[in-house]
């Protein structure tokens, strides 16, 4: 390294909200106020202290926009004088430099660090160096960089603060380009000073966990600049050179030193090539499958990302606990120490540039020529910052884009002839329903291959039709790849129309040239956001936020659910709806696995999203941390690189009926020996067992074999495991099936059935135990299956000024299993596959107006915006009667076997001694309820 001084510490500050600090000149004041740097002006309370609460996002408690000013005094050592200087800012906004009272220049990246090249000082004195940052009128939006629903619109410098004293000869921009296949890389760069020198190479290979795993010997060569200063120079790194991939995350630290010249240059690369074989990715010519997550830049504590290596470690080992191994940026890149991280950890990255709209050609309505020269330039910028890092391994262009696919291409093209080093795409989801693959790509990211055609198991009602998660029977045998090659494609009209389609969080019509048939694939497909299972808020959370944000939205859902009178449930809707947001995502997820043409996917997500309308979709919380609802094994049972899978039709089985389902193995590990276990047990009982010898070297999607077996008798129901594992790879899925007993329900001669609530109540008069199933229920919510998706009141707004349909906006059910109506049926707390077709046939009463002390026994849990105390199944007294209620549409689905199993249990029940209802209603309340 060459010599560098740490400007971090205290520095002088003042906040110029107006903008009006150029003008005043104060740069050439001293400036009145302090801060620490690095930092921003929410960690440091600057500023007016924020009482709003806001509910589609958390608080920042000291927002700021406009200009900060920063201020240090440097003194330089006398050897350092007549040098040139280089001034850092690793991370921050648009910033204007003076040195004392003269401006040297601006810069405007959101995404790399500010690098300005200072004149040499000619004498010791002390040197101000003042510093506006700007967070305001920036050349794009900048996506999540600076979204209020992210990491705020921060305003600061929050990563490395240095001034490095550069000899008269020295080297920079120094960038790596690895040759996996020659054991090699090529080193690029600048010689500045000289056109001629000799050189020294050193080096070593390491990892996280051995600092040295390998010397590189001396090289002595010399190194000739050509007229501009560039060179090119290759380094052999021995026959015996280490690969970088996920399973050997190996870097290369090269110093690079000149006689007479102190300090040396240093670069760090991985020996890796990546590229694409037909559909599907490679990493030295092995094939990969990414199992991805979203980023979207959100940092509770600190409101920015941070910038060191330690935390980047910490997050990026959470999320590869849980079998990660690709992280999507939305609309951003993150700093250098993530890259960092992600090298040591074997990590693929793939930032954006930080870009969510319309990116049109010349000569076209959109087209805006400022902003798209500025995010072309962003892209090199971060090429030129993190491109020589294994982990960054993809670019694209942002965020459901719009605009000119031959403009996109053109942007592609640029950047690939630049730097062939990573793979590039057009873009996250663009063109929605119309998308295209682009001659330019090396992969698509989307989730549909036409308007019908869907690669993701849930969507909005907005961008209608729905996935098979939320529409279909649960099973574990669905597959894309019969969507991704269609026997026959669909119709579909051609020609141009205007249409209005979600746009970020809000709405746009646009014109599209529609296609007759939809897009076939020839590259690899990676599915994009895929999930966003909504979570019922865990308000246990809210003391953790102590950071520059606070969940003031939290306050507000949990208020709003105390005023409906069901805030002592708020921990079991918690609880209940993480729970089937979690079978939710492992049976989308399973879909992926199952689809031998899908190359990867990026999840809408492992942890929350507190922004938007506050999508509560992860199984971790904001900060990462476990909400306790699936264990990292049990998630890494589906999403990790070996993953055993049974494929069957169904979870429901008469008793005495046969089990069959088909094992497949996806897996992508290296070398994997070993032999496929299974066992079918009943509690700690093993019913069946048996178990499949591993082909050599399994790569891909492979078939294992068969299983068939007969399943037990039983009086009641009964739910069995299905465990597939394979002990040498510590792999293990597991499923849960129903067995119920054969019978047919008997309507006991003590039970009358009602249909109306005047028939109900002159049964009730008469003291009889009355089951109503209300053909007419007065108000009323769909009974829906699955959990809701992303964020209710950001769809509902969306939807409603499409004028299209609102979503059910439920988020599944609780169950109160220990009832003894249900505990002959009902084998968790919350919604399973048992539930169902009960489920859909179901009209969820709202209680709260007539009948709001009325707790069920079956209750939807309905989203924290609206809060309807939602009943399937309730019971209570009227009168001298008993009243049993279930808005079930059983004559519907009678000859199922599990409504069947559900009946029997309530029959059973309510002609013991146990129907003994605790709750009252009054005949006035029976009937604003029901017809």
């Amino acid at each position: 390294m060459y010599k560098q001084y740490d400007l971090s510490g205290i520095w002088r500050f003042a906040m110029d909200p107006d903008k009006n600090g150029v003008r005043e000149q104060f740069f050439a004041t001293v400036l009145p106020d302090t801060i620490p740097l690095p930092g921003t002006t929410a960690q440091a309370k600057k500023g007016t202290y924020n009482t709003s609460r806001n509910t589609g996002y958390l608080t920042e408690c000291y927002p700021f926009s406009g200009w900060a000013w920063y201020q240090t005094t440097f003194t330089p050592a006398p050897e350092d004088l007549h040098k040139p200087l280089l001034l850092t800012l690793e991370r921050t906004r648009m910033t204007r430099l003076w040195i004392n009272d003269t401006e040297l220049g601006g810069c405007d990246s959101l995404t790399t660090p500010h690098c300005y090249r200072l004149p040499a000082l000619e004498d010791p004195s002390p040197v101000t160096i003042t510093i506006c940052v700007s967070n305001t009128d920036y050349p794009t939006k900048g996506g999540h960089m600076t979204s209020p629903d992210t990491q705020t619109n921060w305003n600061g410098i929050t990563g490395e603060i240095s001034l490095t004293v550069l000899p008269p000869v020295h080297l920079s921009d120094l960038q790596a380009y690895p040759d996996a296949a020659h054991k090699s890389v090529t080193l690029r760069g600048m010689l500045r000073g000289a056109a001629h020198t000799s050189l020294t190479v050193t080096g070593k290979a390491f990892s996280k966990d051995d600092p040295c795993i390998r010397e590189i010997s001396p090289i002595r060569t010399d190194l000739d600049a050509d007229t501009e200063g560039t060179f090119s120079l290759l380094i052999p790194l021995g026959e015996d050179a280490l690969l970088w991939s996920e399973y050997t995350p190996v870097v290369y630290e090269l110093h690079l030193s000149m006689p007479d010249v102190p300090g040396d240059a240093v670069i760090r690369f991985g020996l890796r090539s990546l590229s694409t074989k037909g559909m599907e990715f490679q990493v030295n010519g092995t094939p990969i499958m990414l199992r991805g997550k979203h980023d979207g830049m959100l940092f509770p504590l600190t409101g920015a990302a941070p910038t060191d290596l330690v935390e980047w470690l910490r997050l990026l080992s959470i999320a590869k606990a849980y079998g990660i191994n690709h992280y999507r940026y939305h609309t951003s890149c993150p700093p250098e120490a993530a890259f960092a991280a992600a090298d040591l950890l074997g990590i693929y990255m793939q930032p954006e540039l930080p870009f969510w709209g319309t990116l049109a050609a010349p000569g076209e309505e959109q087209y805006n020529e400022a902003e798209q020269a500025y995010l072309v330039e962003e892209g090199f910028r971060m090429l030129r910052a993190f491109g020589s890092h294994p982990s960054f391994c993809m670019l694209s262009l942002g965020n459901e884009l719009w605009g000119s696919s031959q403009r996109m291409g053109e942007i592609l093209r640029d950047y690939r002839e630049t730097d062939p080093r990573h793979l590039y795409t057009q873009g996250s989801n663009n063109f929605q329903f119309w998308p295209c693959i682009l001659e330019e790509d090396d992969f698509f990211s989307g989730v549909r291959l036409s308007k019908e055609r869907l690669i993701r198991g849930s969507y909005a009602n907005c961008d209608l039709p729905l996935g098979h998660i939320q529409t279909c029977r649960p099973s574990t045998d669905h597959s894309y790849d019969p969507l991704i090659f269609p026997v026959q494609q669909e119709s579909a009209e051609a020609g141009a129309a205007e249409i209005q389609i979600q746009y970020g969080t809000g709405t746009k019509t646009i014109r599209v040239d529609q296609q007759a048939e939809g897009l076939i694939p020839h590259k690899p497909i990676v599915t994009h956001e895929i999930g966003q299972y909504t979570v019922y808020p865990d308000f246990e959370e809210i003391p953790k936020f102590t950071g520059v944000l606070q969940a003031r939205n939290f306050e507000i859902f949990r208020e709003w659910l105390r005023d409906a009178g069901m805030e002592e449930q708020a921990r079991d809707f918690f609880l209940a709806s993480g729970h089937l947001a979690a079978q939710c995502y492992k049976e989308e997820i399973e879909a992926v696995m199952r689809s031998r043409h899908i190359a990867g996917f990026q999840l809408l997500d492992l942890q929350d999203f507190t922004g938007q309308g506050t999508a509560l979709v992860g199984m971790l919380d904001a900060f990462m941390d476990s909400k306790g609802l699936i264990s990292e094994k049990q998630w890494r049972g589906f999403c990790s690189d070996v993953v055993l899978l049974a494929e069957f039709d169904r979870f429901n089985y008469a008793a005495g009926e046969f089990f069959r389902a088909q094992v497949q193995l996806r897996c992508y590990r290296p070398g994997l020996t070993g032999t496929a276990h299974w066992r079918l047990t009943a509690g700690d009982a093993c019913l069946a067992a048996g178990s499949f010898p591993l082909p050599d070297a399994p790569m891909g999607l492979v078939t294992l074999g068969q299983i068939e077996t007969r399943l037990p008798e039983t009086e009641i129901t009964h739910s069995l495991t299905l465990t597939l594992e394979i002990p040498e790879a510590d792999t293990e899925n597991g499923y849960i099936i129903y067995v119920y007993p054969r019978k047919k329900p008997q309507l006991p001669p003590a039970i009358r059935v009602a249909y109306t609530a005047a028939e109900a109540q002159t049964m009730l008069d008469r003291g009889a135990r009355v089951l109503l199933l209300p053909e007419t229920v007065k108000e009323v919510v769909e009974g829906f299956y699955c959990t809701d998706f992303w964020c209710y009141p950001m769809f509902r707004q969306i939807c409603e000024s499409m004028d299209r349909p609102v979503a059910v906006g439920t988020m599944g059910l609780l169950v109160d299993q220990a009832h003894p109506a249900l505990s002959d049926f009902a084998r968790a707390h919350c919604t399973t596959p048992q539930w169902y077709d009960l489920v859909t046939h179901a009209n969820c009463a709202v209680l709260e107006h007539a009948a709001p002390h009325i707790r069920p026994m079956v209750q939807m849990i309905d989203n924290f915006e609206r809060n309807h105390k939602l009943g399937i199944l309730f019971e209570a007294r009227v009168g001298t009667g008993r009243l049993m209620v279930c808005t079930i549409r059983l004559g519907e689905i009678a000859e199922r076997i599990e409504v069947q199993a559900f009946t029997d249990a309530l029959y059973r029940y309510m002609a013991s001694d146990r129907f003994e209802p605790r709750q009252e209603l009054t005949p006035q309340q029976l009937t604003e309820l029901f017809i």
